[in-house]
C-alpha cells in the first residue's frame, strides 16, 4: 500500500484536529516559506491552500502573513473580532510546532511602540492626528467608554474614518484588548469634542488602569443560583407569536452584574406545527435535556450563570452570563455540532456588563 501511495500519490487526510492541521502544515512549510519570502502569487500558492485546510477544521479562522525578518515568516491567526472564535485561535497557535523560519501568533498583537500608522482611503491614522477622552456613564460606572477624535473627520468621510479607526485600534492596542476591554467607543471630529483631548499614545496605559481597577473590584464575586426565584413572563413578539419566558429574578436584580460581563445566547429552532409556535412534548423534553447538559458543564460556582430562557415562535433561546467567554465558546460549539441534525441552532456571545440586553425580562425594573 505504501508503494502505491508513493507511485500514484495520496490525497491529503481530512483535517479534524489542530494536530492534523499542523501535520499538514509541517509537510508543506518549506514551499509556503519560499512563497511568502519571494512574495510571488501568495494568494494562490499559500492563502488558498491554508484557507481550505482551516475551513475543514472550523470556520472563522482568518490570517495575515509577512516577513518578520530576512529569514522568518510570521503567520498571524485572527478571529476577525468575533468573540466566540478567539479561544479556537488561541488553542490552534498553542498547538503549533517549533518550525525553523516560522513564527506563529494568536490574534493581532498590539504594537509595542507609537510608530504604528496606516493609510486608508487617502487618510492617515497615527498618533499625530488621533486623540481620545473617556466618558462616564451615569448608573454604569464600570463601562469603559471612550471617544476617539480624528483630526480629519467630516460628515462626508465619516464612514471611511470610522472603518480606518477600527483597524487602527485593533492593531495599535491588540485584537484581544480591543474585543475584551473596551465596552464602547465612537469616532468624532475635533469640532465635536466635548472634553480636553488626550493623546492616543496614552490609551494603552488608560485601558490597563481601568481593567486592573475593574478586576480588583469584582475579584472573588460569585453567585449561587440554587435557591433563586424564577418568574414566568408571557408576551407577544413582533410577529404576533406567543412567547413564554422563564427568568431568574434574583440575578436580574443583582448589584454585581458587571462581575459577569459576557452574555451568551444559545438558540434552537423546532417545528412546533399545531402547537401555536410552542414545542411538542418530544421537542420540549429534548430541549430541556440540552439545557441541562449545558448547565452541567457551565456551573454557577465556576462563573457561568443561567439567566433563563424564552420559548415561542418555533424557537427556544437560553440566556447565560459569564465571567469569561472561552469555555462557553467551546461548549456552545460542541453542543451546536452535536444537535445540528435535530435542531437548527445558533449562538452569540456579546460584551454586556450591565446585562442591558435582558433588562426587559426583569419583572421589577
Amino acid at each position: 500500500m505504501s508503494f502505491l501511495k508513493k507511485l500514484f500519490g495520496s490525497k491529503d487526510e481530512p483535517i479534524k484536529s489542530n494536530e492534523d492541521f499542523w501535520n499538514w502544515f509541517s509537510a508543506n512549510e518549506k514551499s509556503f516559506h519560499e512563497v511568502v519570502k519571494s512574495n510571488k502569487d501568495v494568494e494562490r500558492l499559500f492563502f488558498d491552500k491554508l484557507s481550505s485546510k482551516l475551513d475543514e477544521l472550523k470556520d472563522g479562522f482568518f490570517y495575515l502573513t509577512g516577513m518578520e525578518d530576512q529569514n522568518t515568516v510570521e503567520l498571524i491567526f485572527t478571529a476577525d473580532g468575533k468573540i466566540e472564535n478567539i479561544v479556537f485561535v488561541e488553542e490552534l497557535v498553542a498547538a503549533s510546532p517549533n518550525l525553523k523560519g516560522w513564527k506563529f501568533t494568536a490574534l493581532k498583537p498590539g504594537f509595542q511602540s507609537d510608530d504604528f500608522g496606516l493609510k486608508m482611503g487617502g487618510y492617515i491614522f497615527d498618533v499625530d492626528n488621533i486623540n481620545f477622552y473617556s466618558n462616564e456613564i451615569e448608573n454604569y460606572p464600570d463601562i469603559i467608554s471612550i471617544t476617539i477624535v480624528h483630526r480629519d473627520l467630516t460628515e462626508k468621510n465619516k464612514d471611511i474614518i470610522e472603518d480606518g479607526m477600527h483597524i487602527f485600534l485593533e492593531n495599535y492596542i491588540g485584537e484581544l484588548e480591543m474585543a475584551s476591554i473596551i465596552d464602547e467607543y465612537e469616532v468624532i471630529g475635533e469640532k465635536d469634542a466635548e472634553k480636553d483631548l488626550v493623546p492616543i499614545s496614552k490609551l494603552k496605559d488608560f485601558l490597563t488602569w481601568r481593567q486592573k481597577e475593574f478586576i480588583e473590584k469584582y475579584e472573588g464575586v460569585r453567585h449561587n443560583t440554587h435557591d433563586d426565584e424564577h418568574a414566568i413572563i408571557e408576551f407577544e413578539n413582533e410577529d404576533g407569536n406567543k412567547i413564554l419566558a422563564v427568568f431568574n429574578q434574583q440575578l436580574l436584580k443583582w448589584d454585581s452584574k458587571a462581575s459577569h460581563p459576557w452574555i451568551g445566547l444559545l438558540s434552537f429552532d423546532y417545528e412546533g406545527e399545531g402547537q401555536g409556535g410552542m414545542p411538542g412534548n418530544a421537542d420540549y423534553e429534548a430541549l430541556g435535556n440540552i439545557e441541562d447538559e449545558v448547565m452541567a458543564v457551565l456551573a454557577d460556582k465556576d462563573g457561568y450563570l443561567n439567566l433563563g430562557r424564552e420559548t415561542g415562535g418555533n424557537e427556544r433561546t437560553i440566556f447565560f452570563a459569564f465571567k469569561d467567554f472561552r469555555k462557553p465558546s467551546k461548549v456552545f460549539y460542541q453542543i451546536k455540532r452535536k444537535y445540528h441534525k435535530k435542531f437548527n441552532n445558533a449562538s452569540v456571545i456579546i460584551k454586556d456588563k450591565y446585562w442591558q440586553s435582558v433588562d426587559h425580562f426583569n419583572t421589577e425594573p
